[in-house]
């Protein structure tokens, strides 16, 4: 029995598809790329890169005031950072944490004015009530008149006092406003720019977070957090050598028989907070009302502030800056020596947090790398 053919499978017909048709982009074909190599566009480049980095230098020099106060801001919004998050483990939220951190910097700066006002109104309603009868003394001293005849003083006052010096001097009246006014509006810029700052922080480290690469995101986000740790530790660290320094001045006004000794405390202790050169404007207004007192009490000022601040620049800075910022005194006291001649104000403000990220850096990234090869 012959077996049957196999039936060959019906192959099915092939679509016919119609012919593909380019889509044209909207706006034209894209032409051959351009030759990097042609002098004519590499000259052009660079001229641009040229016009776009003096222009840019050009804005961060005209806005350097306002840069500098954004850095102080966001520095110090750092620094409060720590407590915000203590008061927000105590269960209170992120606003409420930060109005109260707020509401106390402001309260400590109205406490301030407020021990500072009253003293200084008195002092001047003194000088004017009281500058009739020291003229009229000095008029009668025979020494100033012999004074005044030797050296013609008279003369030159009057000749001094014309339109030139009264324009000059209101001049200087109306700068001096200006400043005061100037330096208000820096206060409460810097003020609310901390607020801002603090309110939006956990936003901010967040967001600086995602632009690092995923792999990477975790360990940096540790090491930065331990960074900016270290900025809390610091600005406790100042407070602490602040508030030392004030009491210290509570002491030595007290046992001069200083007029408002608390008021000058508070004078040294916010303007040691001010890097190169707050503790020495502390120092100068004891001094000066040391020498409105006596001329003995003056001295004893001048050499109480000059021998302070040589033990608190050299040992008890270092000290305490090792404990709080884990930074050892002889690194604490360049950092802060290099960052002033480099930067001034701001410089003495970051240079010790700074060396303890480079620090930190150097143990946990450098030094493993260089480990492994």
């Amino acid at each position: 029995m012959s077996a049957e053919p196999p039936v060959p499978e019906e192959t099915p017909p092939v679509e016919e598809q119609p012919p593909q048709v380019e889509e044209r982009p909207p706006f034209g074909t894209p032409g051959p790329p351009l030759n990097r190599r042609n002098p004519f566009l590499v000259g052009f480049l660079f001229g641009l890169g040229l016009i776009l980095a003096y222009t840019l230098f050009l804005g961060v020099r005209n806005a350097a005031s306002i840069l500098v106060l954004i850095f102080i801001a966001l520095f110090l919004a750092i620094g409060l950072n720590p407590a915000v998050t203590r008061l927000r483990g105590w269960g209170l939220p992120r606003g409420a944490a930060v109005a109260v951190v707020a509401l106390s910097v402001v309260l400590l700066l109205v406490g301030g004015l407020v021990a500072l006002i009253p003293p200084l109104v008195t002092q001047t309603t003194e000088l004017i009530n009281n500058a009739p009868e020291v003229v009229e003394g000095l008029r009668r001293s025979r020494t100033v008149n012999d004074l005044v005849q030797r050296y013609d003083i008279a003369t030159k006052v009057q000749g001094a006092v014309n339109a030139g010096t009264v324009g000059n001097a209101l001049g200087g009246v109306v700068g001096g406003a200006r400043l005061l006014f100037g330096t208000i509006f820096n206060i409460l810029t810097v003020l609310v720019l901390t607020i801002y700052f603090m309110a939006a922080f956990d936003r901010i480290k967040a967001t600086g977070y995602r632009l690092v690469p995923a792999s990477r995101r975790e360990r940096v986000a540790l090491l930065t957090d331990e960074i900016l740790s270290k900025v809390g530790a610091y600005m406790v660290g100042a407070l602490a050598i602040a508030v030392l320094a004030g009491v210290c001045s509570f002491g030595l006004a007290l046992a001069l028989g200083l007029a408002y000794p608390f008021a000058l405390a508070v004078v040294v202790a916010v303007c040691d907070l001010i890097p190169q050169i707050g503790a020495t404007i502390g120092a100068v207004v004891v001094s000066l009302v040391g020498f409105a007192e006596s001329v003995t009490a003056g001295i004893v000022c001048i050499a109480f502030f000059i021998v302070y601040q040589q033990v608190e620049n050299y040992l008890i800075y270092p000290r305490v800056m090792r404990r709080s910022v884990r930074v050892s005194d002889v690194a604490a006291l360049v950092a802060a020596l290099v960052g002033v001649g480099l930067f001034g104000v701001v410089g003495a403000l970051v240079a010790i947090p700074m060396v303890a990220a480079i620090q930190l850096i150097m143990r946990e990234v450098a030094i493993p790398s260089l480990e492994d090869r």
